[in-house]
C-alpha cells in the first residue's frame, strides 16, 4: 500500500479527531516534510483534508468517485454505455478506447476515467483533467457512412453533450463550432474525435468528451481561470456527473439513430438552435487566411458558412473561431 494510502486509512480511522503531523511521520516512517506531501497528494486526489498548527490533520470530505455498477445501472440505453470500462486514472481515454477497438470493441463501448495525466483536444493542445472533478471518457463509434462526412460526428456529439448537460445541469450552455461547449462565454466542454482509416473507409471513430463538472476556480492552472468555467461554478451546486454521463450516453444514442436514418440535415437545426456563434462577428483562419463575418449557420455538409462585409459566403471547414461580440 502506498504511503498516501495509509495515511487515508489513519484519517479514516480517526474521524472527526486530528491526527498530528508527529503521529503521522512516526506511523509512516516518513518525515515531517514527506508527511506535507502525501496530505497535498489526497488533496490532488479530491479529498479535502483541514489543517491546524497544533492539533493536526483531520479529512473533512472525500471526493465524489463514480462506481461502475451505479453507473451500469443508471445508463438505460441500448448499446452506447452498455459495454463499460471504469479506470482510476490512465494517460488518456482517447488512447484506451483505440486500443479496444483495435480489439474488436463493438460500437458503443465506453471507457471513463477519474483522472487524465495525458487528456488531450485538437491539434494536440493538453486537456486538463483531474481527478474527481470532470467526466473524462471516449465512446467507440463504428459509422457506416463515407470518410468525407465524418466531421459530422464531432457536430453530433456537441449537440448531445450540450442537450445532456442543460437537462442534467439546468444551466444554459451553448455550442462554439466545431467542438466547444460554453457556459457563460466560457469553456465547459471540449469534444475530440478521431477517426482511424484504411482503404478511405472509416474502421472506427473515437469520440473524446470532457466536461469540467465539479471544478472550483481555484482548481484551475491560472492560463486557464479567464477562460473555463465548470457546471458546478455555473449552477451554484455540485452536478451528480453519473447522471450526466448516463445523459450524454441517452443523447448520443439518440441522435446517432436519428443520423443514421435521416442523415445529418436534422443534426444540423438542431445544432444550429444550440449554437453560440449563429449570428455573431467571428474571426476565423481557413488555410492560413483570416476570414472575418457574421456567422450564418451550417452548410448541408457540416461546414460553417460566414457572411463577409463585402456580402460574400466563406465555407469553413476547419479553424478556430474568435467571437468578436
Amino acid at each position: 500500500m502506498k504511503k498516501h494510502e495509509q495515511l487515508l486509512n489513519m484519517l479514516e480511522e480517526a474521524g472527526a479527531s486530528p491526527v498530528s503531523g508527529e503521529e503521522i511521520s512516526r506511523m509512516l516512517n516518513v518525515s515531517r516534510t514527506a508527511v506535507w506531501k502525501h496530505v497535498n497528494k489526497l488533496r490532488e486526489l479530491g479529498y479535502v483534508i483541514e489543517a491546524s498548527p497544533r492539533l493536526g490533520y483531520t479529512l473533512a470530505s472525500k471526493p465524489d468517485k463514480l462506481d461502475a455498477d451505479d453507473l451500469s445501472g443508471a445508463i438505460r440505453t441500448k448499446v452506447f454505455g452498455r459495454r463499460l470500462q471504469l479506470l482510476d486514472t490512465t494517460v488518456s481515454t482517447q488512447g484506451d478506447a483505440m486500443r479496444l477497438a483495435e480489439q474488436g470493441a463493438p460500437e458503443g463501448t465506453l471507457v471513463v476515467s477519474e483522472e487524465q495525466t495525458g487528456g488531450r483536444g485538437r491539434q494536440g493542445r493538453k486537456f486538463f483533467s483531474p481527478s474527481g472533478k470532470g467526466v473524462w471518457m471516449s465512446v467507440i463509434l463504428r459509422p457506416q457512412q463515407p470518410l468525407q462526412y465524418t466531421p459530422q460526428l464531432t457536430l453530433l456529439a456537441g449537440v448531445a453533450v450540450c442537450r445532456a448537460v442543460r437537462r442534467v445541469a439546468d444551466v444554459e450552455a451553448f455550442i462554439k463550432w466545431p467542438n466547444d461547449l460554453l457556459v457563460d462565454g466560457r469553456k465547459v466542454c471540449g469534444i475530440l474525435l478521431e477517426s482511424a482509416v484504411e482503404d478511405q473507409r472509416i474502421r472506427y471513430c473515437i469520440a473524446g468528451i470532457g466536461i469540467d463538472v465539479n471544478l472550483d476556480a481555484g482548481d484551475y492552472p491560472d492560463e486557464l481561470r479567464p477562460i473555463a468555467t465548470s457546471l458546478k461554478e455555473a449552477s451554484g451546486t455540485p452536478v451528480d456527473r453519473t447522471a450526466l454521463i448516463a445523459a450524454v450516453m441517452e443523447e448520443l444514442e439518440g441522435l446517432y439513430t436519428l443520423y443514421s436514418q435521416e442523415g445529418f440535415k436534422p443534426i444540423g437545426v438542431l445544432w444550429e438552435a444550440l449554437s453560440a456563434i449563429v449570428g455573431r462577428q467571428v474571426s476565423v483562419r481557413d488555410n492560413g487566411q483570416p476570414v472575418e463575418g457574421t456567422a450564418e449557420g451550417l452548410d448541408a455538409s457540416g461546414a460553417l458558412l460566414v457572411r463577409r462585409s463585402d456580402g460574400s459566403l466563406a465555407t469553413i471547414f476547419s479553424g478556430d473561431i474568435q467571437i468578436n461580440q
